[in-house]
Formats: structure tokens, C-alpha cells, sequence
């Protein structure tokens, strides 16, 4: 048997090719949507990909199952576990199963059997992959979002972002199930490879390491304790509790994989645009996402430009505050530019209609600069009343320590909450070292907001000076 983990460290997503020698077959499990990596593994391989499966309709991104079925011919296998309102459609044209708890693929000598596992959603299914070649049993537990390297996915996510109220709760009690019922059941030696890794907000602690095993999980995860004890109350209350801000364009990502989306068959390659060009595209409409880093985008840039760096966070923050209804213009680097549309495809953001190598010779009148403020400056300003303060981590960072009277507004939530911003006075932005408030003041100033100021090296170069903080829960953000 072959079994590899393909990882996409933007999204923290892992992927499965688990493929038979003996037959020469394979299947992949929950790719991603670019589909290229897994064409270039079975041709290294020698083998056919005749199976395309998932563990359950996504929300984080946009899933690769029709794009690599309809590339090799290969069926689907879908859950067909769940409620009504959340079985898969848009199917027709493909050769697919609808899978329940039991069903099997079989490739030559290697089983997937499925396991229905819902919690994280109610469709979810996992897959327990037997080589029939050296085992009689399964050994390996492909889990999607069920069990993560030390925590379990999040079961709140059709409440906060599909907006279905009222299911975070019983979904996190079908959880305490999945793990009584379909985890703890399995051996110890069973190794558990996730559909997630340290960085997803499909959980709140997700582990750094590829994988685990059950009896590792069983022995030291932290929810380990309430399922031996079966205290279900204490289970729910610390399963919901302290989970990360869900991304808007999760409810998007929900409804496109439920229902289909476009299908690329090859990969976009936007042009560089000339100067006049540029211009046009503007005057269209269209946004720049200028992806410098935050110091270069503060020294200078163009007026209306969002500032999303390029590296490894890029898609999260590109699908927290970009437009899917624009187009998009990318200032990059000529050879940067195919991995960051590849970023921007993952989760849907398709419309990329070209990009510009620098500011030289497309920039027209003077440069834009973000006004910055260090922490001795926002003290004054702030023991005066002159200034409000807006932090823009965690609700969970924030009430473990914050600037006194600071109000607290996610970086990733600023479009959606610009009539909650004050405008009768500066507001001193600040993170905790100054990347997310960076991003989120260039989409601030790119909404038209002009009296925003980044605290130079965020609220560290505050507690190195010894300033005071509180702790406490996030304040309601006062109405402009």
C-alpha cells in the first residue's frame, strides 16, 4: 500500500493518496482544488486514481472531489449521512456512490471503510483504511475534521458561519457520541491522520504534528478525561468554549462544495498589466491587493489598496476580507504571482484579472502612507481621552490581557462592522505585534476611514514599557 499525506500548509489542510500497488488503483481523499499534485503523484506511481472521496462538505475551502473526478474519470464517494439540508447536490454528470456508516472502497487489496462520525457537522463521515496485504484489521483512521492531533473539530460552525441557530450545542453532544461510539472503540495501534493541522480554525488547539494514534488521543487529548468519566455537561461547556472566530467566507466555501462550483480544468495565469491597463481595471472596479510586507505598505502605497502579505496566512486573510463579488488586481513579484492565485482558487477567490510588479510606473499622484504611533505616544494620547484604542486580536487574546477601555474587533471582521469604528476621533490600531493590524487598517483605509493609526510593534511595545492592562471579556464596540 501506498499512503501519503499531501499538505497544504495556507489552509493547515492535508489531503490523502492511498493507492494499491498490486492494482495499480488509488484513491484520494478530501483534495484540494488544485488538482495538479495529485496527477503528478500517481504518474510517479504508476497508478490510476479510480476513487475520489470526502470526509464531509467543507467550510474552510473549496474542495478539489469534482474538479479531480471529472480530470481522471474516477466515481465520487460522498456522504450521504445527515440532514436534508446538507446532502450533496449538483452531482449529475459525474459517477458517484452516496456512502452510509459501513459501506466500503475497495482498491486491490486496500478497504476504506466508512464511519459515520458526525459532530463537527452531520454528514461527516471517517475512513478506516485496511492494507490487506499485511493486516487483517485496519490501522490507519482517516478522520477529516473529527480528531485532530490533540483536540476534535469544532461543532459550532453551522451556527457561526452558515447561520443555522440553535446547533452548536446538540452537534456537540453528537460529538461526545462519535467519540464514545466510533474513537474510543478503535485499538490503541490505530494511527489517526486529520484533515487539519496547527493553524486551521476548524478547531481551537490543534497539534503541530502530522498524526497520532487512538491510544494516544485516548490518553492525553483533553477531552480525554470527560469521555472516561462520561461527564457529557462538562464535555459540551469546554467544546464550545473559547473556539476561534469563524471566517465569513466559511459560509460560502459551505454552499459552493454542497452544491458545486465551477470547475478550473486548468489553472488561471492573470497578465501583467500595462500602466494603462491598470488604470482601466481600476476604473472597473476593481481592488489591489497589494501583498508587501507591512512596513513597505506603510512607507507608501496605492490609495484604496488592501494590504494582505504573501506567505502562508495569505488565503485566510484574503477570505476574511477580500470581495468575492470584484475583481482582483495583485501587486507581486512576477514568480510569486501563480502560487498566490493558487492560494486565492482555494477558497473561490477566482476573479484575478491581473497584476501589477511594483509601484514604478503605475502609480499616478502621491503615495498613501499608514501614520504610525508608538506605545509612549498612545499612552498620552490615551490618559488624555483623546484617542479611542481598537484591538483587533482574539477575543480570547484580548480578555486574557488589554489596553484599559480598549474596544475589541477581530482584524478579520472590520468590513463588516465600519459603522462601529469611531470617527470623532483617532483610533490607535493595534494587534499583538503589528501584522493583523497592518492588514486590518489597509482595509479600513480602503472603505475610506482616514483617522487610523498603527501602534508601532502592537500591544508588546505597550507591556515593555510597563504599561497597564486588564483583563476581562471584549467590550460591545460603540456605534459612530
Amino acid at each position: 500500500m501506498i499512503f501519503k499525506q499531501i499538505y497544504e500548509e495556507g489552509l493547515a489542510q492535508g489531503s490523502y493518496f492511498i493507492g494499491c500497488q498490486a492494482a495499480g488503483t488509488a484513491v484520494v481523499v478530501d483534495p484540494r482544488r488544485d488538482v495538479q499534485v495529485y496527477l503528478d503523484e500517481a504518474q510517479k506511481n504508476g497508478m490510476k486514481i479510480v476513487a475520489v472521496a470526502e470526509t464531509h462538505i467543507h467550510a474552510d475551502y473549496l474542495s478539489g472531489a469534482r474538479e479531480l473526478a471529472r480530470a481522471t474519470g474516477a466515481r465520487l464517494y460522498l456522504s450521504d449521512e445527515g440532514d436534508e439540508g446538507w446532502k450533496y447536490r449538483g452531482l449529475e454528470g459525474f459517477d458517484h456512490q452516496l456512502v452510509r456508516d459501513g459501506d466500503q472502497i475497495r482498491l486491490g487489496n486496500v478497504t476504506l471503510t466508512v464511519a459515520h462520525t458526525p459532530g463537527h457537522t452531520p454528514e461527516h463521515i471517517s475512513f478506516l483504511v485496511q492494507d490487506g496485504a499485511a493486516a487483517s484489521e485496519p490501522g490507519f483512521f482517516l478522520t477529516g475534521d473529527f480528531v485532530f492531533v490533540g483536540d476534535i473539530g469544532r461543532p459550532d460552525l453551522l451556527e457561526e458561519a452558515a447561520g443555522i441557530k440553535g446547533t452548536a450545542e446538540p452537534s456537540a453532544r453528537r460529538m461526545f457520541q462519535s467519540l464514545k461510539e466510533k474513537f474510543l472503540t478503535l485499538p490503541d495501534y490505530v494511527q489517526v491522520w486529520p484533515g487539519h493541522g496547527a493553524g486551521s480554525a476548524c478547531g481551537k488547539g490543534l497539534g503541530a504534528v502530522a498524526s497520532t494514534t487512538v491510544g494516544y488521543e485516548r490518553r492525553f487529548a483533553w477531552w480525554a478525561d470527560y469521555l472516561r468519566t462520561g461527564d457529557e455537561e462538562g464535555f459540551v461547556k469546554a467544546l464550545l468554549s473559547g473556539q476561534p472566530e469563524a471566517p465569513y467566507y466559511f459560509a460560502q466555501m459551505k454552499r459552493l462544495n454542497r452544491d458545486g462550483m465551477p470547475l478550473l480544468g486548468s489553472l488561471p495565469e492573470p497578465p501583467q498589466l500595462t500602466p494603462q491597463a491598470f488604470q482601466q481595471k481600476l476604473a472597473e472596479g476593481a481592488l489591489l491587493v497589494d501583498t508587501r510586507d507591512k512596513l513597505a505598505f506603510a512607507g507608501g502605497h496605492l490609495k484604496g489598496a488592501i494590504n494582505i502579505p504573501a506567505g502562508k496566512s495569505f488565503s485566510t486573510w484574503a477570505g476574511w476580507l477580500l470581495p468575492y463579488e470584484r475583481d482582483l488586481v495583485l501587486l507581486a513579484s512576477p514568480e510569486g504571482v501563480g502560487e498566490l492565485v493558487k492560494q486565492l482558487i482555494r477558497i473561490g477567490l477566482d476573479r484575478v484579472v491581473g497584476y501589477i510588479p511594483g509601484l514604478d510606473g503605475y502609480a499616478q499622484g502621491e503615495l498613501e502612507a499608514v501614520p504610525q504611533i508608538t506605545a509612549a505616544q498612545a499612552k498620552a494620547l490615551w490618559e488624555r481621552g483623546e484617542a479611542a484604542i481598537l484591538d483587533v486580536r482574539g477575543a480570547d487574546e484580548y480578555g486574557a490581557g488589554h489596553i484599559p477601555g480598549a474596544q475589541n474587533l477581530h482584524a478579520g471582521r472590520v468590513m463588516h462592522n465600519l459603522n462601529r469604528i469611531p470617527k470623532d476621533k483617532p483610533v490607535v490600531v493595534h494587534c499583538l505585534g503589528g501584522d493583523r493590524s497592518s492588514t486590518a487598517i489597509s482595509a479600513l483605509m480602503s472603505a475610506g476611514l482616514t483617522n487610523l493609526i498603527n501602534l508601532t510593534g502592537g500591544i508588546r511595545a505597550w507591556q515593555q514599557e510597563g504599561f497597564p492592562l486588564e483583563k476581562g471579556p471584549a467590550r460591545e464596540l460603540t456605534k459612530a
